[in-house]
C-alpha cells in the first residue's frame, strides 16, 4: 500500500506528463445514469492518470442495481451494503481495491435516525477490508435523488500503476 506522501511525490515529480482521463463504469454492478428513463449527465466515475499515478473519482452511489432500480428499499443497513458492492465493483473495474480509498463522502436522507446504523455498517466494513489507516471521511444529511434512497457515497482512491 502506498502511502499519501509517496503519490504526492509521485506527482510532483509528473509536471511534464500529460493528464489523462476517462470515464468508469461496470455494468456488471449498476447501470449508467444516462440510461434512466430522464437521463441524468453524469459518468459513475472518472480515473485520472497522471505519469503512472491513478486517482479515481466515484460519483455519489447509491442501492441502485445493475438495471437502474433502487434496491432495499426501506432498509437502510442493507442499502448499505449494496452501495458498498457497487463501489466495490467500480473499484475493480480499474484495478483498485478499497485499500486504494483515500476519503469518502457519505450522505445520509436522515442522519439523526440513521447515524449509528451506517457508523456500524461502516466500521464492520472497513474491518472486513482490513483497512489501515482508515480513509478520511464525511458525512452529511441530504436530500437524495430519489426518495426511496437513504444512503449515497462517493469516494476516492489513488494508487501507482503498475
Amino acid at each position: 500500500m502506498m502511502k499519501l506522501e509517496d503519490i504526492t511525490g509521485e506527482l510532483l515529480k509528473q509536471q511534464n506528463v500529460p493528464i489523462e482521463k476517462r470515464a468508469m463504469t461496470n455494468l456488471h454492478v449498476l447501470n449508467e445514469a444516462f440510461c434512466y428513463e430522464k437521463p441524468s449527465s453524469f459518468a459513475r466515475g472518472m480515473r485520472i492518470d497522471i505519469g503512472n499515478v491513478v486517482i479515481l473519482l466515484i460519483s455519489g452511489t447509491a442501492s441502485i442495481d445493475e438495471a437502474g432500480n433502487t434496491v432495499h428499499v426501506g432498509d437502510f443497513r442493507a442499502q448499505c451494503r449494496r452501495t458498498y458492492q457497487n463501489i466495490t465493483g467500480l473499484l475493480e473495474s480499474e484495478g483498485a481495491t478499497w485499500h486504494d480509498i483515500v476519503r469518502t463522502s457519505c450522505y445520509l436522507r436522515d442522519i439523526d435516525r440513521d447515524y449509528a446504523e451506517f457508523n456500524e455498517e461502516r466500521t464492520k466494513f472497513f474491518a472486513e477490508q482490513g483497512l489501515d489507516p482508515l480513509p478520511a471521511s464525511t458525512g452529511i444529511e441530504a436530500k437524495l435523488c430519489r426518495p426511496d434512497l437513504l444512503v449515497e457515497m462517493e469516494a476516492i482512491a489513488m494508487f501507482k500503476r503498475p
